[in-house]
């Protein structure tokens, strides 16, 4: 998908769905977090990294707009990327794919904090140019 960086395959379990098989709202912002995991994987060293370094990344807000349901055992994309990093957050914005088709997109907002007190610390450097870079067209 244009402008999105990176995307996370998923299968829609029987679990995420209802009795009709219609995948539950809640699972989109399931289906943001792995798909945010692995683009923390892939460009900044793992989400390990940043407790490693002494900082945890808190979900702050996040949004969701569902245009389409998603079924048991389809086979769905999720388009990531991370922008906005300044200070001590950042978002990450998602679009949610069968195919061609949109069938959600929504973003998260994000806080850097200290990993032992909890109260917020700039995005380190590292991970600030990790996070960008990974939307630039060489990445």
């Amino acid at each position: 998908m244009q402008g999105y960086p990176f995307a996370a395959q998923i299968r829609v379990r029987f679990a995420d769905t209802d009795a009709q098989g219609v995948a539950h709202n809640s699972n989109y912002f399931i289906w943001f977090e792995v798909a945010r995991v692995e683009f923390l994987e892939r460009y900044a060293g793992g989400y390990q990294r940043l407790r490693d370094e002494g900082v945890e990344s808190l979900v702050l807000e996040s949004h969701a707009h569902f245009r389409q349901p998603a079924f048991f055992d389809d086979r769905i994309q999720v388009h990531t990327k991370c922008h906005s990093a300044r200070g001590a957050r950042f978002r990450f914005d998602y679009v949610v794919a069968r195919g061609e088709d949109v069938l959600a997109d929504g973003w998260t907002m994000h806080g850097t904090v200290d990993a032992k007190t909890l109260r917020p610390t700039r995005t380190p450097p590292w991970l600030t140019d990790a996070l960008t870079a990974a939307g630039s067209p060489s990445s």
